[in-house]
């Protein structure tokens, strides 16, 4: 099947397109995950073996992937492994050696599902051909660049429709996805946490610092925060602080992650993770809530679009998304109530009606909850900002 204009860029066509340019034998695409992680997302035949050993914490142990996340640059097994390390891995045991691959190179995306996510795409070949040569290295990063630039321009189209992920200023948190280790030093980008809302920054690193120091018998644990900044308003960050995470070295890790926004949860499609069929599948409860939500769907109609038991359903989406059915329907509300806000063309009560609350006063209590504001004093709040940005 031949892929349309506006599938080109995908990350459902990028193992079809970088065998344009460079032929190889098999390829893997994971993609860093806002609950914290990795998950391998194409392709849709992807062994199963591998998928259940990522399901069992392998990501944790794949150097390969993180090495080349952390570092943005090319990287083959030996530059990460010794051979007995690699030889032993469920890497080496259940995807290379039982496909009769050999040769692998590893090359950085920069977001290949979620907005400041990044990912990895590992490529394949077998025990009788050549091993990726520099030049072929560099042909196959080119057209990672051009997928990378072509995924952005997308994403920046899309951020000018209804649906949007809301952008009120330019000085909004600067980082979706960072890493920082036991001594709160930035494994990735640490850029992006400096240049983080200093209050936002502080509260976040002190709760990481705390958590490093409780886990006790604990292998990990994740905390869903919300935090306010300095001008007031609070944002969504869910930190995943483990107590040993070997891929990225020794002692405890903390994950920090931006919550996406329901626009950017709502541009994900179940083919973006054709590998895990399980997580594809729920993706379409994603659409149907951001589509509903106003009226207040129930947790057994939201299943039924994926034709699951609600008990079952919710259990996997939490695990799977990082967040409650519950609270992605809240973030649908809160978003649209504040483009109401901002568009100054109706009364607090018709945007309370709207975005499908019981009645202002209800409205008011759950956005200042999500928000740490009244709609009024948040209104005040982005125009003043707005004000000093344009200055």
């Amino acid at each position: 099947m031949t892929a349309t204009g506006r599938e080109q860029h995908t990350v459902r066509t990028l193992l079809e397109n970088l065998k344009k340019q460079v032929p190889f034998t098999a390829g893997l695409v994971f993609t860093t995950v806002p609950r914290g992680g990795l998950q391998l997302a194409q392709p849709s035949h992807a062994p199963e073996a591998l998928l259940k050993s990522y399901a069992k914490g392998f990501e944790q142990e794949d150097r390969l992937s993180w090495q080349t996340i952390l570092k943005r640059k090319p990287m083959r097994p030996n530059d990460v492994y010794t051979r007995e390390e690699y030889d032993s891995t469920p890497y080496m045991q259940e995807m290379v050696k039982p496909e009769g691959l050999k040769h692998v190179i590893a090359l950085p995306l920069a977001a290949p599902v979620l907005e400041g996510y990044p990912g990895v795409v590992h490529l394949f070949r077998a025990e009788d051909e050549n091993d990726f040569s520099a030049k072929e290295i560099e042909s196959l990063m080119s057209a990672i660049r051009t997928f990378d630039s072509k995924r952005q321009a997308t994403r920046d189209a899309k951020n000018r429709g209804a649906c949007a992920p809301l952008r009120f200023t330019d000085d909004e948190p600067a980082v979706s996805f960072a890493i920082v280790d036991g001594k709160l030093k930035s494994l990735l980008n640490g850029s992006g946490l400096a240049s983080l809302d200093k209050r936002l920054r502080e509260q976040m690193l002190d709760h990481a610092k705390r958590r490093m120091h409780q886990l006790n018998g604990h292998g990990f644990v994740a905390d869903r925060m919300t935090v306010p900044d300095s001008h007031g308003d609070v944002w969504v960050f869910r930190l995943v602080t483990y107590k040993r995470y070997p891929a990225l070295g020794d002692g405890p890790f903390t994950f920090i992650c931006r919550q996406p926004a329901c626009g950017d949860w709502g541009s994900v499609k179940p083919q973006d993770f054709s590998a895990d069929h399980e997580l594809s599948r729920l993706i379409p409860a994603l659409k149907f809530m951001q589509e509903e939500y106003s009226r207040g769907p129930t947790l057994v109609e939201i299943s039924k679009q994926v034709e699951l038991s609600p008990f079952h359903f919710h259990r996997r989406f939490t695990e799977l998304m990082g967040l409650t059915p519950k609270q992605f329907l809240l973030e649908c509300q809160i978003h649209d109530a504040k483009n109401g806000l901002l568009d100054r063309e109706k009364q607090l009560l018709e945007i309370a009606r709207d975005c499908g609350f019981a009645h202002q006063s209800h409205f008011t209590s759950r956005f200042k909850q999500a928000t740490g504001l009244t709609p009024t004093r948040w209104r005040r709040m982005v125009s003043a900002r707005q004000k000093e940005s344009d200055n």
